[in-house]
């Protein structure tokens, strides 16, 4: 992809109040703070992570992108996707922040991609995500981290691929295992805040929805939780068992193109890289990389699946959410089960 330079435009800017983000949530201003306080707790991870000081001691996201490669090729053979070569750098619009691209396939992987964005005074960005071949049912891997100088929101998830609130069993096939991971890191990384009821069907019980100030103990728990989710996500796919059933793969094609269809509508990085790169870019990338497979896994629009949001003109409204509710809450209990009706909705 060739470098797009235009008006001069501050990286920093973007990120200092990372309000561009908080919309996808329901986020509002709030006094509260929720902080890594849970110190004796904390104490602990660190001794039993203390192997990973020296990774995570100068902190960039790379590192987690390096470790993904590295961890994968044991498990499945990844080659480069076919959207490399368009999708490799980018250069911002300031001509000094870089958008850094990389994806591969694998039998069992249909796209495993990752954008890293690293710009002046300690911001950082990093989507990354695996989504499999529509022959499987495997959750999708997803990390979306976004950092300012001093603040961090982060989404760490195995996203489900089907809804997890009807279909027992596929939360039983993937998750039931995984439930202790997700109160680990749970107990560490707290809840975020508000997450609204419609972002809420595409994750899971053992979602990390966090938000923190910047320290070096902060960002090692992050660190240990990408490394920990990832390996768990590898193990999956290793036992998963391609799908004959004709019915059940269409299904599967369908699920992932109706997420693909939601995170390119929704996502809240649009913003950002509207104003790095331009409207333009901004979509082509978000399209065609990011969530690459909207155009080619299905037929459907955004108001075909989500007809809620369409406007008496016929537009896609714009607001995030439709429902206006939100969990304060984690919206969860320890055995994974949802108790969504019995926590704080605002």
């Amino acid at each position: 992809m060739e470098c797009f330079t235009s008006t001069p435009c501050s990286f920093s800017s973007y990120f200092t109040s990372l309000s561009w983000f908080s919309p996808f949530f329901g986020l509002k201003k709030s006094n509260s703070k929720i902080s890594l306080n849970r110190k004796c707790r904390s104490k602990c991870m660190m001794s039993t992570m203390s192997h990973t000081v020296n990774e995570s001691s100068v902190f960039s996201y790379k590192k987690l992108i390096h470790f993904a490669l590295e961890k994968t090729n044991p498990h499945t053979n990844l080659v480069s996707s076919p959207i490399q070569e368009k999708y490799s750098s980018l250069l911002a619009m300031d001509e000094k922040t870089e958008l850094q691209m990389l994806s591969f396939e694998a039998p069992k992987i249909r796209l495993l991609r990752s954008l890293c964005i690293e710009g002046n005074d300690g911001m950082q960005v990093l989507d990354f995500a695996a989504f499999p071949k529509p022959e499987f049912d495997l959750p999708i891997f997803c990390a979306n981290f976004f950092t300012a100088a001093k603040m961090n929101i982060i989404v760490l998830d195995l996203n489900p691929l089907h809804d997890i609130m009807d279909q027992e069993d596929y939360k039983e096939k993937y998750y039931k295992d995984l439930i202790p991971l997700g109160l680990k890191y749970s107990e560490l990384l707290p809840w975020g805040g508000k997450l609204t009821s419609e972002s809420l069907r595409f994750f899971s019980p053992i979602v990390i929805w966090t938000r923190f100030s910047s320290s070096p103990d902060s960002h090692l728990v992050l660190f240990s939780a990408f490394k920990d989710y990832y390996q768990a996500w590898l193990g999956l796919m290793d036992r998963s068992e391609e799908e004959t059933d004709t019915s059940q793969f269409a299904r599967n094609c369908e699920a992932q193109h109706r997420y693909l269809t939601w995170r390119a509508e929704k996502d809240p990085g649009h913003g950002v890289l509207k104003r790095l790169v331009g409207e333009d870019l901004a979509k082509d990338v978000i399209r065609e990389f990011l969530f690459n497979g909207v155009n080619e896994l299905g037929s459907k629009t955004f108001l075909d699946y989500f007809p809620e949001y369409r406007c008496e003109d016929g537009k896609v409204n714009e607001k995030r959410s439709m429902i206006g509710k939100s969990f304060e809450n984690r919206p969860w209990d320890a055995r994974g089960e949802f108790i969504g009706d019995r926590v704080k909705i605002v």
